[in-house]
């Protein structure tokens, strides 16, 4: 997994004083997807991280001002404390996948042994949504062959995937 914040904006609210938006570049498995956080969000990250695996410093929550030359230093520091925790941890908490909002798979023991991001996440919630419609446990072609006589449910599924175009009319 790789991760960049390839840039930030400024965003204003009539609710609340105006913030700082980080877009996260998120590339897993060939695939690339955006996450946009707050610098809040990332120090709760950290709190909730340092509970359970060796975290790197964060840059400092409190900014004398605003200008972009100091705001692209935060954005420098944000990248390399995501980039510090996917080096100094082989297997990534959940919490954090779910910052990046990336898919955690079940075959990562560590995964769940931190919590969840966000305490009220139901456990269905983090299960795939799917589940597989056709499994081979041996490539069908290498089995040896349990008798002289061919295997005609195999040939004929087989025939029919890869070959459809030559079946009888």
């Amino acid at each position: 997994m790789e991760v960049y914040i390839p840039s930030f904006r400024y965003e204003e609210s009539d609710l609340e004083r105006g913030y700082t938006v980080f877009k996260i570049e998120v590339l897993m498995n060939g695939r690339k997807h955006f996450v946009e956080k707050r610098y809040s969000e990332f120090h709760a990250l950290h709190k909730k991280l340092k509970k359970c695996i060796k975290t790197p410093e964060i840059p400092s929550k409190h900014v004398r001002n605003w200008v972009p030359k100091v705001l692209e230093q935060r954005r420098q520091g944000l990248e390399t404390y995501l980039q510090a925790v996917i080096l100094e941890n082989e297997e990534l908490p959940k919490l954090f996948l779910d910052f990046l909002n990336v898919r955690h798979l079940p075959s990562l023991p560590k995964a769940e042994s931190c919590g969840s991001f966000d305490e009220t996440e139901s456990e269905e919630s983090s299960k795939l949504s799917h589940q597989p419609v056709l499994l081979f446990l041996r490539d069908p072609y290498v089995l040896p062959a349990a008798s002289d006589f061919p295997n005609v449910i195999i040939e004929g599924v087989l025939h029919g995937i890869f070959y459809p175009h030559l079946q009888p009319r």
